[in-house]
């Protein structure tokens, strides 16, 4: 009997060391997506992204949500705070001000060396996050040549 005990705490022993070393191995130490050189898995107009999320939010969610998404259009402004930058499309007005598209710029992400052209269309990719109910948020945006 005494055998058998210290077999089984001897193979309950090498299952949690085992147990242990994968999630410390591939859970706690988990690499993190590069999204910059991650393909984009649809491309579509920032208007059309917009208006899909307004008509209908849930299907849209099953759509696009937790997906690389490459967008084109002409973004009004871009916000800066210290070191997040976010790239802005206004579609309409809303009872809180504009509404549209933000995307959050990887913070790797080269941004043109003249600043975001006045009145010209950009392609961005990025990480979308959802609706918030006035904006389609995007994250780790970069540029797309």
């Amino acid at each position: 009997m005494k055998r058998y005990l210290l077999r089984f705490g001897l193979v309950l022993l090498v299952l949690g060391f085992a147990g242990g070393f994968y999630v410390w191995k591939f859970v706690y130490n988990k690499p993190h997506p590069d999204y910059i050189s991650m393909k984009p898995e649809m491309n579509l107009t920032a208007q059309a992204l917009f208006d899909q999320f307004v008509a209908d939010q849930k299907a849209a969610n099953l759509v696009f949500t937790g997906k690389v998404v490459e967008i084109d259009g002409v973004p009004a402004r871009l916000e800066t705070t210290d070191s997040l930058r976010i790239v802005v499309f206004v579609f309409r007005q809303g009872d809180f001000g504009d509404e549209g598209i933000r995307c959050s710029l990887h913070p790797e992400a080269q941004v043109p060396p003249a600043g975001l052209p006045a009145g010209k269309a950009i392609r961005l990719k990025g990480y979308l996050t959802g609706f918030n109910g006035s904006d389609v948020v995007m994250e780790k945006c970069s540029y797309v040549e």
